[in-house]
């Protein structure tokens, strides 16, 4: 891991953008989203790929703006070895659980509070993430496999453990392709590719980039002053409507 010099200047940078005229008395400060991942977050070569670019693009109200530091096949190991930025959210999980990587559970939720530890340090505030669903179903009904609970668990474990601001993207994002059901959430996949269940297209962020912004509102209200509603996509999300 790199010394925390590069973290705590970002993190000043960060949260010390000036404020429109109108707000420069008050101790409001704007919220700059720094987003940490793996390829559900991670800028695609084409066609989306990721939940961050529909979360910066579409839902924040300016002057709060952001930067998207996820990169594919990033795990919790190698973006805390490569990282001098201050991450603000912190989504990991698909790469971690693949026996090439050779991270264990607890490596994993211990890599997380490093995390955590290291915005902190630096003046930011962790938001842990836990993983995006992938849209891979069976049964009949057939209903999402839950092949991320281990690593949904272990990052609320550490979120609790420290004491940390988290979100459940996991199990929003689960319930609602389970409400959807397969064909509605292969819409979202990246370029249309139908064995493509994990990463998005551009609508797909989109959509998830919404989930996590609400998801933000609704656990940690001093979040909606910077961000821009949209109630038509907000109420399919939550009546399971396809989007």
């Amino acid at each position: 891991m790199k010394s925390c010099t590069g973290l705590a200047l970002l993190a000043a940078h960060a949260y010390g953008l000036a404020l429109p005229s109108g707000h420069r008395d008050t101790h409001i400060k704007p919220a700059y989203f720094l987003l940490a991942g793996d390829s559900t977050t991670a800028i695609q070569s084409s066609g989306g790929g990721e939940w961050v670019a529909g979360f910066l693009n579409d839902t924040l109200r300016a002057p709060a703006g952001g930067a998207n530091y996820g990169h594919d096949g990033a795990t919790t190991v190698e973006s805390r070895k490569d990282s001098d930025e201050v991450f603000v959210t912190i989504q990991f999980g698909h790469n971690d659980q693949k026996p090439a990587a050779n991270i264990s559970l607890a490596e994993y939720a211990t890599n997380l509070g490093r995390f955590v530890e290291d915005v902190r340090t630096a003046g930011g505030t962790p938001i842990l993430v836990t993983p995006l669903t992938r849209r891979a179903f069976s049964g009949d009904p057939p209903r999402i496999v839950e092949n991320l609970a281990d690593q949904r668990n272990a990052t609320i474990a550490a979120a609790l453990s420290l004491n940390s601001t988290w979100i459940d993207l996991n199990k929003a994002s689960t319930d609602y392709c389970n409400a959807i059901g397969p064909a509605a959430s292969w819409v979202y996949n990246l370029d249309d590719v139908a064995n493509d269940t994990t990463h998005l297209n551009d609508w797909g962020s989109v959509v998830f980039g919404r989930l996590v912004s609400d998801l933000m509102v609704e656990n940690y209200e001093d979040i909606r002053f910077w961000t821009k509603p949209n109630a038509t996509l907000t109420y399919e999300l939550q009546h399971g409507i396809p989007a």
